[in-house]
């Protein structure tokens, strides 16, 4: 009779166990999953731009001829303007190669320029108390630069997971390219980058909170700029010291 009782309890256990291992596998499968595929060209891939900075050389003065987001592109990504993605890659960009601290901004537009022709020629005439005297100052550009967006998409992955519940990341992705024309000889130096910011929502599957799409969040756009910026500007640079316009 003992062992009887003794054969029931381990058929009882080990049913036990093989419901407890079942629950425990069940909450753990994933049982919905939606991504996209996510794909870097090589030209477009990180390269570290942290041997180029703190930079104390000589600087080249350049022009900025084109920064931002031009209309062809805003036609292609209406998406972008309702954003006001264009005002925020200009302003970065900008700020990011006066950081590089290898660079001196010269003013490309004709209404400045003829503004200061005014004031030297009033401070030779002597009709002006302060003196002004532009001549052999003014410095040409060395070269003239584009910034320019080629690429532009928000995914949005999804996975739910009986153990962990739903996760949602929204993947934002731009791609700059910047261009250094040389102003004596014409040639180019190009490169381009590709910024990935992502935005992460996770849920429980007993959670109240809702579950609408995510949110785009505006600063993943400053995140993914300043990640391009790295890629294609270290890479501009790399080729500026190899054509021996910088030292190092």
């Amino acid at each position: 009779m003992k062992a009887k009782y003794q054969k029931i309890l381990l058929i009882v256990g080990l049913t036990l166990l093989l419901a407890l291992f079942t629950a425990t596998s069940l909450c753990a499968q994933t049982i919905g999953k939606t991504t996209t595929e996510q794909y870097k060209a090589s030209f477009e891939t990180k390269l570290d731009i942290s041997q180029y900075m703190d930079y104390s050389g000589p600087t080249i003065p350049i022009q900025i001829l084109k920064c931002g987001i031009g209309e062809e592109v805003y036609e292609q990504y209406p998406e972008l303007k309702e954003k006001r993605v264009g005002l925020g890659v200009a302003n970065i960009s900008l700020e990011y190669l006066e950081n590089l601290n290898r660079f001196t901004f010269t003013e490309d537009k004709t209404e400045i320029k003829n503004r200061m022709v005014k004031q030297f020629q009033a401070s030779a005439a002597g009709i002006s108390q302060d003196k002004l005297d532009g001549r052999g100052k003014i410095r040409l550009a060395h070269y003239f630069v584009e910034i320019e967006v080629y690429d532009w998409s928000v995914s949005d992955d999804e996975e739910v997971n009986l153990k962990d519940g739903v996760k949602n990341t929204m993947v934002t992705r731009l791609g700059l390219q910047v261009r250094f024309t040389d102003a004596e000889t014409g040639e180019i130096i190009a490169a381009s980058g590709l910024g990935e910011a992502k935005t992460t929502r996770e849920l429980t599957i007993l959670s109240d909170a809702t579950v609408d799409p995510v949110k785009f969040n505006q600063s993943t756009v400053s995140i993914a700029t300043k990640k391009a910026l790295d890629i294609a500007c270290s890479r501009i640079l790399a080729r500026m010291v190899k054509k021996g316009v910088f030292t190092k």
